[in-house]
C-alpha cells in the first residue's frame, strides 16, 4: 500500500468518526419538543410551590391578598396590599406593597426563569431573575430560591414602619 492510499483511508476513517460522533451527540441532545414538555412540568410544579408559599405568607401577615398569575408573561402568583397612612395635619397617603413571582414561558433558549418583583410601602426592594437550563434543571434549588425570596420579602415588610 502506497502513501496516497493510506492517506485516503485515514481521511475516510476520520470522516466516518466525525459523522458517528455527530449522530451520538444528536441522539443525546433533547429535542425541542422534549424540552418544552420538561419546561411545562417544571413550570407547573414551581407555580404550585409559589402559590403555596405566597398563601402561607398572606396567612401570617393579614391584609395581603393573593392572586394567581396565568398570562403570556408567565405563571405564578402575586400578593398585594394597600395601607393608608394618616398623620395629623397632613393628607392621607397610600402605601402599596406587593410580591410577584412568575415562571416565564418556554423560549428557544430552553431555560426555566423565575422573575421576582417586590415592593414594600411604595419602595422597590427586589427585582431579581434566576434561571437554569431545562436539561440541567434542579427543582430543589429553585424551590429553595422561592422560599428564600418569600422569607426575604416578609422580613423587609415586617421591618418597615408606616
Amino acid at each position: 500500500m502506497d502513501f496516497q492510499e493510506r492517506l485516503k483511508r485515514a481521511i475516510e476513517r476520520g470522516e466516518k468518526t466525525r459523522v458517528e460522533q455527530a449522530q451520538v451527540e444528536a441522539r443525546e441532545q433533547l429535542s425541542l419538543g422534549e424540552l418544552k414538555t420538561l419546561h411545562s412540568g417544571y413550570r407547573l410544579e414551581l407555580a404550585d410551590h409559589i402559590e403555596s408559599c405566597l398563601k402561607q405568607l398572606a396567612d401570617q401577615m393579614p391584609g395581603f391578598e393573593f392572586q394567581s398569575i396565568v398570562s403570556e408573561e408567565g405563571w405564578g402568583g402575586r400578593l398585594s396590599r394597600d395601607d393608608l397612612e394618616l398623620k395629623p395635619g397632613q393628607s392621607a397617603a397610600t402605601r402599596y406593597s406587593r410580591l410577584e413571582m412568575t415562571i416565564s414561558p418556554f423560549t428557544p433558549t430552553a431555560i426555566v426563569e423565575l422573575l421576582t418583583k417586590g415592593t414594600v410601602r411604595n419602595r422597590e426592594i427586589m427585582n431579581r431573575t434566576n434561571y437554569q437550563k431545562v436539561d440541567e434543571f434542579d427543582m430543589d434549588s429553585f424551590k429553595e430560591m422561592v422560599d428564600h425570596r418569600v422569607i426575604e420579602f416578609a422580613e423587609q415588610f415586617s421591618s418597615s414602619s408606616l
